[in-house]
């Protein structure tokens, strides 16, 4: 992973989601345990909390005086999560995802035949205070070097005289494997804010890679395996086309609006 991913956007995380078959335990005995074991590697993150239908374990926030990014666990019904926001690097951004693969399924009585997929996902947030749907249009429907021959089929759809983009949030996933039990999934969201008349309130436009692995590993104890092979297919994903194909026109897009 690049240590430079975070300069790239306003902010940069990595997520981890272990999604199950079957209902979690929720019983204090369980539970408890387990975040306290995540609080031994990780001991700023101090503050647990209760939502409907989850159960948190969270920083209470950035720590820039010690270089510590804002880090969350989540437990839910039948999931597993965990996100890190702004690492500075590769073992900030996995540490505790690769942590709680190692310990959670004894805590949690995880087997393999419980575990649906498993996913990591990288995204990038851009602040942008305009339409993001046209923002995000332009920046991936645009014609070749400005002629219209050159212009994706998907973009003539907007040869309607008055049109604006409301609503443009691409995504598609691809197979990575025969047995098409790994896939990526590539997406961008937005969020328009309309602010006064002709104005737009600044919100984030995200970027993202979502790697998943369907296929259940033979051993719980695999399951780190499995996390890091996933995060390398990510990264040469996040290298090759997220970042040149998605996330950098979509960043010059708003630079050129001047809606940053």
């Amino acid at each position: 992973m690049s240590e430079s991913y975070g300069a790239l956007a306003t902010d940069f995380f990595v997520n981890q989601r272990l999604q199950l078959k079957m209902d979690m335990p929720a019983e204090r005995d369980a539970v408890l345990p387990l975040f306290e074991r995540v609080r031994r590697d990780f001991k700023h993150m101090t503050r647990f909390r209760r939502g409907p239908g989850e159960l948190t374990l969270e920083s209470e926030g950035p720590d820039d005086s010690a270089g510590l990014p804002h880090q969350w666990v989540a437990l839910r019904r039948n999931s597993m999560r965990s996100s890190v926001l702004n690492p500075e690097g590769p073992r900030g951004a996995y540490k505790l995802h690769k942590l709680l693969l190692d310990v959670a399924p004894n805590y949690l009585s995880i087997s393999p035949l419980d575990i649906d997929y498993l996913e990591l996902l990288f995204a990038f947030d851009l602040t942008c205070a305009a339409n993001h749907d046209a923002i995000v249009f332009d920046a991936l429907m645009s014609p070749a070097g400005g002629q219209p021959a050159h212009a994706p089929p998907l973009a003539s759809l907007l040869d309607i005289r008055g049109a604006t983009p409301v609503e443009f949030q691409p995504m598609f996933v691809v197979s990575l494997s025969e047995a098409m039990d790994i896939q990526a999934q590539f997406e961008v969201k937005t969020r328009t804010r309309p602010g006064k008349p002709g104005e737009f309130e600044s919100a984030p436009i995200t970027v993202m890679l979502s790697m998943r692995q369907f296929s259940a590993p033979a051993d719980v104890k695999d399951l780190k395996e499995a996390f890091n092979t996933l995060a390398a297919r990510g990264e040469e994903l996040l290298d090759s086309h997220v970042i040149p194909k998605l996330l950098m026109p979509i960043r010059e897009a708003i630079a050129s609006s001047g809606s940053a």
